[in-house]
C-alpha cells in the first residue's frame, strides 16, 4: 500500500529561503491518511532545512542519510547531497526507494532524485511532490510580478497549488534559512 501526497515548494529571495510543504498524506487515490504530518525540517544545527515528497518510509530514510552526510561533510550543502544522491542511485538497497528532496542552507536551493541527480534551480524556486508543478508556476509568476518576501510567496503557492491539487492540503509547515 502506498502512501503518498504532498506538495513542498522552495522559494528563495533577498536574501532568505524558505521551504513550505503540506501536511496532507494520502492512502491510494482516495483516503487521507492524515492531514498534520510534518514533511519539513531542519537539520545540522538549523542551518540546512529539508523537505521530502514520496514515500513516508522513504522519505524519512533518505532525511536521516542526508543528516549523515552533513554531519560527514561539516554541513556542505552540496557535497553532502551529490554523495547521497550517489549512494541512493548506486546502494542496492537505497535505489528502490521512492522520494525526492529539496535541500537548502543560505546560499544554495538543490533537489535531489533518486535517478542520481541534484539540479539547482533556475532563480531559486523549485517545487516537489503531487501539487509541485502547480506551486512551481504560482511561485514563478508572484517572484515575476510581485514584491512579496520569500515566506508569503512561499504561501500564496502552496494555497494556489492546495486550490487545485487533491492531494494537497492547507496545513502548512514552513521554514527559514
Amino acid at each position: 500500500m502506498k502512501l503518498d501526497g504532498t506538495t513542498i515548494v522552495a522559494v528563495k529571495r533577498d536574501g532568505k529561503t524558505v521551504i513550505a510543504g503540506d501536511g496532507q498524506v494520502t492512502m491510494g487515490q482516495s483516503v487521507v491518511l492524515k492531514n498534520n504530518a510534518v514533511k519539513v525540517r531542519r537539520m545540522y544545527n538549523d542551518k540546512v532545512v529539508t523537505g521530502f515528497a514520496g514515500s513516508v518510509a522513504d522519505a524519512f530514510t533518505l532525511s536521516a542519510r542526508f543528516e549523515e552526510m552533513l554531519q560527514k561533510f561539516s554541513g556542505n550543502l552540496l557535497r553532502s547531497a551529490v554523495e547521497l544522491a550517489q549512494s541512493w542511485r548506486t546502494d542496492k538497497y537505497l535505489r528502490n526507494l521512492e522520494a525526492m528532496m529539496i535541500v537548502a542552507d543560505k546560499e544554495k536551493v538543490l533537489i535531489i532524485s533518486g535517478d542520481g541527480n541534484v539540479i539547482e534551480p533556475e532563480a531559486g524556486i523549485c517545487a516537489i511532490g503531487s501539487g509541485g508543478n502547480y506551486a512551481l508556476a504560482a511561485a514563478k509568476a508572484l517572484v515575476a510580478n510581485t514584491k512579496l518576501a520569500a515566506r508569503d510567496i512561499a504561501i500564496q503557492a502552496m494555497k494556489i497549488a492546495n486550490d487545485i491539487c487533491i492531494f494537497t492540503n492547507s496545513n502548512l509547515t514552513i521554514e527559514e534559512v
